[in-house]
């Protein structure tokens, strides 16, 4: 798996899928948001790799050790509901 880092990047949408039609890719927003792009052609398939994709495993199980848990007002305040 790729690690793109769009800050001063000048990868376009259509840039993006070229590289994920031969490599899954990690994309990092500037906010610290990150997204996976994968072709999707079997999805069965696409499941089982990504299951074998070390990196990726590692990369969820790391954000799973997160414990902090909100409350429904601190989600809303954060998310600018109240």
């Amino acid at each position: 798996m790729k690690t793109i880092e769009l800050a001063g990047s000048s990868l376009n949408l259509e840039g993006a899928l070229a590289l994920a039609s031969h490599n899954n890719i990690l994309l990092k927003a500037r906010d610290g948001r990150e997204f996976v792009l994968a072709e999707i052609d079997n999805f069965d398939q696409e499941i089982e790799l990504t299951r074998k994709n070390q990196e990726l495993m590692n990369l969820l199980d790391q954000r799973s050790e997160d414990k902090e848990m909100l409350t429904i007002r601190q989600a809303r305040e954060q998310l600018g509901l109240l």
